[in-house]
């Protein structure tokens, strides 16, 4: 568990409340954190959507397609006051021998031992499946709390779904939908009570926060890797590999420094539909909120034009207000060039000025005279055509 910790919503983890007397807003110091939450599973069964559903945000991308998280991503998760890590994991396949599935599992475990309690996430719909089966046996070996979610249960009349997942030997499966909510309040409330109530701590604002920029496949994630001293990310030789913004907290004497790894970043805003651009998007707001920005090349390939394009966005980090709320927080003012404002359209009156009054007007053509026209059809008006002869067989 690292020393100190901050998520990307913890600079607005402090509450403001306003003074009787003075009349003004105090800043309230935000509560400390009551421990660590773990959330595994399968792929594919709702785990970053149900980060998303308890944290109020929308700090875990989702999308679609199946294993999108691969690196743990930590966030702080706030429920009425009681304040908690989450850690989200990617999908654990036991069988699957790609090295990136491995990789994924690896993750998964290490958040499993940093863990105060583990939240198994299944997909009720789809029933118990073997992978369910492999993964509560891991659980059971890691003597730690549990708490079973039977997810996808968009109606609560389905409970009964939940029923099946007994079986794991896990305890009672709590039915619950990570998309709409249903079961969450319960949830949470459970939560805040089994924890231990230490957590922890938190990094404070005078923390430095590096980004580490760059296109794809020049071992971002291995530099991060090698400043930690650890595999605190995945590193691959297959490009986009990382997907995510992942902040590692890292102290150096005094000295405190949050890393940011980041997907590769392709092209300056290009427009693209899938992961990729999703990626991209939170790379962007990574750079957006670092203090430092390190961008690397690749010596061996020599210097292109992506790489002047990841140079010229960490000297100049601006984020179109239009993007989707994918990208994170909005930066702050002082940091960065403000977006251009939108100019009105000029009125009708100041378009009539800037001609001038004087100015002559061409006039529209008149329009011909229809009578004459009228009244040399008039005549055949009433006649029908006449049928083609046939041709004689």
């Amino acid at each position: 568990m690292p020393p100190n910790y901050r998520s990307p919503n913890s600079r607005a983890a402090g509450r403001s409340r306003r003074d009787p007397e003075a009349g003004e807003a105090v800043e309230e110091a935000a509560a400390p954190l009551l421990g660590t939450v773990a959330i595994v599973g399968f792929p594919n069964v709702g785990k970053s959507t149900l980060v998303n559903r308890l944290t109020e945000t929308r700090a875990a991308v989702v999308h679609e397609t199946p294993g999108v998280t691969r690196d743990r991503k930590e966030i702080v998760a706030d429920w009425n006051g009681h304040r908690f890590r989450l850690i989200d994991t990617g999908g654990v396949d036991i069988v699957d021998p790609s090295p990136i599935t491995r990789s994924i599992a690896d993750q998964a475990r290490a958040a499993i031992a940093e863990a105060d309690l583990i939240l198994f996430v299944v997909d009720a719909r789809a029933g118990i499946t073997p992978g369910d089966e492999e993964l509560a046996a891991i659980l059971r070996r890691a003597r730690k709390p549990v708490l079973l979610l039977a997810n996808k249960i968009d109606d609560p009349e389905q409970d009964a779904f939940a029923l099946e997942f007994h079986r794991l030997g896990l305890g009672d499966p709590v039915p619950l939908s990570a998309q709409h909510g249903h079961g969450t309040g319960d949830l949470l409330d459970a939560v805040v009570t089994m924890l231990p109530g230490a957590g922890p701590q938190e990094v404070g604002e005078d923390a430095i926060r590096v980004a580490i920029l760059g296109r794809p496949n020049v071992g971002k994630s291995s530099l991060l890797n090698a400043l930690l001293g650890e595999e605190r990310v995945i590193v691959s030789e297959v490009p986009g590999t990382t997907r995510d913004a992942i902040d590692t907290v890292l102290q150096r004497g005094e000295r405190t420094f949050v890393l940011v790894d980041t997907a590769g970043i392709r092209r300056k805003r290009k427009q693209r539909q899938g992961i990729e651009y999703y990626s991209e998007l939170r790379a962007l707001a990574a750079a957006d909120r670092a203090d430092v920005a390190l961008v690397l090349v690749d010596a061996s390939e020599g210097l292109v034009d992506q790489d002047l394009t990841v140079a010229d966005i960490a000297q100049d980090p601006v984020l179109d207000d239009r993007r989707p709320l994918e990208v994170g927080h909005r930066r702050d003012e002082a940091r960065g060039r403000e977006a251009a404002p939108r100019v009105a359209p000029a009125p009708a009156a100041a378009s009539r000025d800037a001609l001038g009054e004087d100015r002559p007007r061409d006039l529209a053509p008149p329009r011909p005279d229809r009578g004459a026209l009228r009244e040399a059809h008039e005549p055949n008006r009433h006649r029908r055509a006449e049928p083609l002869p046939r041709r004689a067989a």
